[in-house]
């Protein structure tokens, strides 16, 4: 069946499987955003205990996916994976090593003689709450404003000494931390980290039984919700105002184009309608339970969390199709990495292609396990009759 697909056509399939995976682990970070109000919503050590079982049953759903994402990227595109991932390493080490400290602290914060005591891993969670959706969503933002680095495919060929050909060299002094000093790429960051905290709190409404969490909850959605929409807004407006990175189909020369997001946008009319129809299903999954409070508490992170994933979806498709590079180079254009020139052969996609048919069998598994952690709602009551307790 995929042998009968263009090479292009590989690449442009795998681009969407990245993308898709993406987005699954954008709104999968509720998780982090809900380490983030540990102590917002829970003024109580019961309280506390009660939120951090909550997430801890579903922390490893968002590891297992961020591997899962970066397998697929390194299987699919190789080269952005050794100039994002060996290049702006200080970026990615930051990323992974709140990962380790984050599965660490669910599994010693409740421990016997645990000597660093519990409020050490609770701030362990909480500032892997706050750093991995911030980096994750600044260096997204790279995919629209560009990175410092350079390619030179010719390098495989020179071998000098002991030393293995490098065909990336990276020129940004920090290592990819530069990335955070831009503001476009900070917006990113920074409604990654709010979107974070209002899945969060939808999930909360959804999952627990106790009026008085419930009302700090409902406070603190109004609160979180507001700049969030401020931050995405105006990264939005900001990357479709902005100058692309444009390609050449028959040169490949990149270039410079102005408005190139928007034109995008407007030339691929499927992926305006998802981007729009994700952003209203955000929208309503907050304003619902902001109006409607006891009647539609419980729908909004279903509703929020689909337009999460078709909002993202539609990001990384406006970054990477319609002759866009996708991780574009600012130190130089033609080093600029796009789903033609960045990808693994069409044997390897094609042999890959087959495993993905196995990608619906593995989300229904996750289904199934989500249904059955999350059978009702938790309460002290079933706290305190739990055999493991994070």
């Amino acid at each position: 069946m995929f042998e009968a697909f263009s090479y292009i056509s590989l690449q442009q399939y795998w681009w969407m499987i990245v993308s898709l995976l993406g987005a699954i682990l954008v709104f999968l970070m509720f998780v982090q955003g809900g380490q983030t109000l540990i102590y917002t919503i829970g003024k109580t050590n019961e309280e506390r205990t009660l939120l951090i079982n909550l997430l801890g049953r579903k922390w490893e759903f968002t590891f297992t996916t961020l591997v899962t994402f970066g397998g697929a990227f390194f299987a699919s595109f190789p080269l952005f994976y050794s100039t994002s991932f060996g290049g702006a390493y200080w970026v990615w080490i930051l990323i992974l090593f709140a990962f380790i400290v984050q599965a660490v602290s669910y599994e010693y914060r409740s421990k016997v003689n645990n000597f660093l005591g519990k409020r050490t891993y609770e701030t362990f969670l909480l500032l892997n709450g706050i750093i991995a959706p911030l980096l994750i969503g600044t260096a997204v933002a790279t995919f629209f404003t560009g990175s410092q680095f350079s390619v030179n495919m010719n390098n495989i060929t020179l071998l000098t000494g002991d030393k293995m050909p490098v065909i990336s060299e990276w020129k940004g002094l920090a290592h990819g931390l530069e990335a955070a000093l831009n503001p476009h790429n900070l917006l990113l960051g920074l409604t990654v980290l709010f979107l974070a905290r209002v899945l969060a709190l939808l999930y909360f409404m959804n999952r627990i039984k106790h009026a008085a969490m419930m009302e700090r909850v409902k406070k603190q959605l109004l609160f979180n919700a507001i700049p969030f929409v401020v931050f995405f807004l105006s990264f939005v407006i900001w990357t479709l105002l902005s100058s692309g990175f444009a390609v050449n189909p028959s040169t490949g020369v990149v270039s410079i184009e102005s408005f190139k997001y928007l034109h995008n946008l407007l030339q691929m009319p499927v992926v305006a309608i998802l981007l729009v129809l994700g952003v209203a299903l955000v929208l309503l999954g907050i304003i619902r339970p902001l109006l409607f409070f006891e009647k539609c508490s419980t729908k909004g992170i279903w509703l929020a969390g689909l337009g999460t994933i078709l909002t993202v979806f539609s990001l990384f498709l406006l970054a990477g199709f319609n002759h866009t590079a996708y991780y574009p180079s600012t130190f130089d254009l033609q080093s600029s990495l796009t789903i033609a020139n960045s990808s693994s052969s069409q044997y390897t996609l094609t042999a890959m292609s087959y495993v993905s048919l196995l990608v619906p069998f593995v989300l229904a598994y996750i289904w199934i396990a989500w249904r059955a952690i999350d059978n009702k709602k938790i309460d002290m009551e079933e706290l305190n009759n739990e055999s493991h307790t994070y």
